[in-house]
């Protein structure tokens, strides 16, 4: 049974208030409070080496944080909430994983836990060692010389982490490394043009314990390097895989400036993370792995999420020969959205009037260090809102959409991934995901042909693959109490005796509540819609409960076999939408430790398989998996043009009416667009 439930007016707009003295409670750690955290973690372990992997805001319990921001918004004294950092590191070396929670302001620790088989994110520095050590490896250098590479050749070794693929102990950290090289003293060369028959295999010493030849041909399989195999076949030399100016000299003159002005300045307002702007109130969150991350949004003082971030992503390739199976990166669990994030640069990655957040990381020893310019703020103009003509007047009244835009780009070896929250004048929100960067590259000999791939240029095979995103969204839909109903049209029975559709063209819908945990998928032959609704609220103008519907963004789910380790380590990849209950501290879709995971352990999947909680007027949280199935083109070589997704979450009865139609009415006036006059046209007026 649906709960009681009362009507409601939309509220009046809520004025932002003067931010208080002292960091929020969702404010990124600072690098004073950084510092402080190690120096901690230092004394509580004075006899030992403290190798810091994570330093970081542990977000305060929800028990805790609604009411604090509650009261905030309603300009009211807040209880103070203990600011804590949440910790993973080495002791002594990479073999003893631990996590803790630090007090900030007490020096105190809880929740300590030791990792025994669990692996902390890669990074550079293991990076530049990996490289290192396999170039300095002497069987590595012997399988090169035999290659016989160009006397210009530079080898660039482009480290992995290993996905399990059941032949290792994953108990031990595993690197694999793939081996290219580029025909040209700049170092913006493109080595992905290039790749290599033979890999090697790297513990967590950096001592390469195996190498490889690869496959070529469907038939051929991996196997260690005996010291004689194939020469490189110069015949793949060519130079169409440049794309840095220097070394790409063909630039188009057509393009005449383009340029974004906003003459009055922006319409945001920005007191620290807390964002105004058309009648959208939020806040801007970083860490090292979710990257950016959106919390307590409300639209005109009426509350709809209470987080929103970027789960996972998952990107499994689809050669089952062997090494590649080993190709299947978590890069948030096992890279990090926001170490990877990108300096933005102004008239580059955003245009127009830019508002720039920092975040703060820190080295290996503890020390705080900055990462400019992380997140984007700025606004667009999206094309039409809303538009009418009236055609016995033709009076036309027309107005323009502007969204506000938060992005963030980062960059995992070979890709770039663009992330962008819009938010616009009709209170919905859109999650844009745009790849683009250059696809992963396997060698293929002249005359070769592979089944799970595009040859993309001379002897270079670049792989089908999938990637796959998990979308974190906590509602708060007027309070934290909401349901998942879904929603499905069908069409009514032709001439049926029951219901009146004689001519045959009636439709209707049918709705169904969530009752448990579950995952559920798309469906377009039924129209299917995910609402997230209040049932405690409803509209007053059709008493139905006010919500937001997530509009997905249709994909195909994980084509690995259910029971592969592909499927049991991502778990979310299986099914378009999860509903779980709100638990603290469960933020991940694949589960806190992705790096060389087993699966099965606190995912999305085993987390439902548990406890089977129910989630009908409940704190609740919705998982939606999207993405693409990328099966490469040649045009996407030598860098691939953007590949576009966008996922929405639109307002259901949440609002009497067009909550947009306040917004000011497009004009010349104001807009002062410039008219084009085509002289070859003569007979034009």
């Amino acid at each position: 049974m649906a709960p009681s439930a009362t009507l409601v007016d939309e509220p009046l707009s809520i004025q932002p208030k003067k931010a208080i003295k002292g960091p929020h409670p969702l404010d990124p750690l600072s690098p004073a409070e950084i510092a402080s955290v190690s120096q901690i973690l230092r004394a509580a372990f004075p006899d030992h080496k403290v190798i810091f992997r994570v330093i970081t805001l542990a977000e305060p319990p929800k028990a805790l944080l609604a009411p604090y921001l509650q009261a905030e918004r309603a300009n009211q004294i807040r209880p103070k909430i203990p600011r804590k950092a949440f910790c993973q590191y080495y002791l002594n070396d990479r073999q003893q994983f631990h996590q803790v929670e630090v007090d900030i302001d007490t020096g105190k620790l809880s929740s300590r836990e030791e990792l025994p088989g669990k692996h902390s994110y890669t990074d550079a520095e293991e990076g530049t060692k990996a490289e290192a050590g396999c170039l300095a490896e002497p069987t590595v250098q012997a399988a090169l010389k035999q290659l016989d590479l160009p006397e210009n050749a530079v080898v660039v070794v482009e480290p992995w982490t290993y996905a399990p693929d059941g032949l290792e102990d994953m108990s031990q950290r595993i690197i694999m490394c793939y081996l290219h090289m580029r025909l040209s003293p700049h170092k913006d060369a493109n080595h992905f043009a290039y790749p290599l028959d033979i890999c090697a295999q790297m513990n967590a010493e950096y001592q390469v314990t195996k190498v490889f030849t690869l496959p070529s041909a469907e038939s051929d399989r991996m196997v260690e390097w005996t010291g004689t195999g194939k020469k490189f076949d110069r015949r793949k030399i060519h130079s169409s895989s440049e794309y840095h100016p220097d070394l790409q000299k063909e630039r188009r003159t057509t393009t005449t400036p383009y340029q974004v002005v906003q003459p009055e300045g922006p319409s945001f307002h920005i007191e620290g993370n807390l964002i105004n702007w058309e009648k959208w109130r939020l806040k801007v969150g970083f860490n090292y792995r979710e990257g950016l991350t959106i919390h307590d949004v409300t639209y005109d003082g009426r509350e709809l999420f209470y987080r929103l971030s970027l789960s996972e992503m998952f990107v499994p390739y689809g050669d089952p020969r062997s090494p590649y199976p080993r190709k299947a990166a978590f890069d948030l669990g096992n890279n990090g959205a926001g170490v990877n994030a990108n300096n933005l640069q102004l008239g580059c990655d955003c245009l127009g009037t830019i508002k720039y957040f920092d975040a703060y990381h820190h080295t290996l020893s503890g020390d705080p260090f900055c990462l400019p310019n992380v997140v984007c703020c700025h606004e667009q103009d999206d094309g039409i809102l809303w538009k009418h003509t009236n055609f016995r007047t033709n009076n036309a009244v027309v107005t323009h959409s502007r969204i506000l835009v938060l992005q963030t780009i980062i960059t995992v070896n070979n890709y770039e991934y663009i992330f962008a929250f819009h938010f616009n004048q009709a209170a919905e929100i859109s999650y844009e995901v745009q790849a683009t960067g250059i696809v992963s590259t396997n060698l293929i000999d002249i005359g070769d042909s592979a089944t799970s791939g595009t040859v993309v240029a001379l002897g270079v095979l670049a792989p089908f693959h999938q990637h796959l995103f998990s979308l974190r969204i906590d509602p708060a839909i007027d309070g934290h109490k909401n349901s998942l109903l879904v929603e499905e049209s069908y069409a009514i029975p032709y001439k049926d005796p029951v219901f009146h559709n004689p001519a045959g063209i009636g439709y209707t819908t049918q709705e169904t509540f969530i009752e448990h945990e579950m995952p559920l998928d798309t469906d377009v032959t039924k129209a299917r819609v995910f609402k997230m609704v209040n049932e405690n609220v409803l509209s007053p103008v059709n008493g139905a409960p006010v919500g937001y519907k997530l509009v997905p963004h249709n994909s195909q789910m994980l084509l690995a076999h259910p029971d592969s380790l592909h499927a049991k380590r991502s778990e979310f990849g299986a099914h378009a939408v999860w509903v779980t209950r709100y638990h603290d501290k469960e933020l991940y879709a694949s589960g806190q430790h992705t790096m060389q995971s087993p699966g099965g352990e606190d995912g999305v999947r085993s987390l439902i398989q548990s406890r089977k909680e129910g989630v009908r007027d409940e704190d609740i949280v919705i998982w939606h998996t999207f993405g693409t199935t990328h099966n490469p083109r040649t045009e996407e070589s030598p860098v691939m043009p953007t590949e576009k997704m966008m996922v929405s979450l639109k307002p259901v009865n949440f609002f009497t009416r067009n909550p947009a139609i306040d917004v000011a009415i497009s004009n010349q006036l104001t807009n002062k667009s410039v008219l084009v006059t085509d002289v070859s046209c003569t007979g034009c007026t």
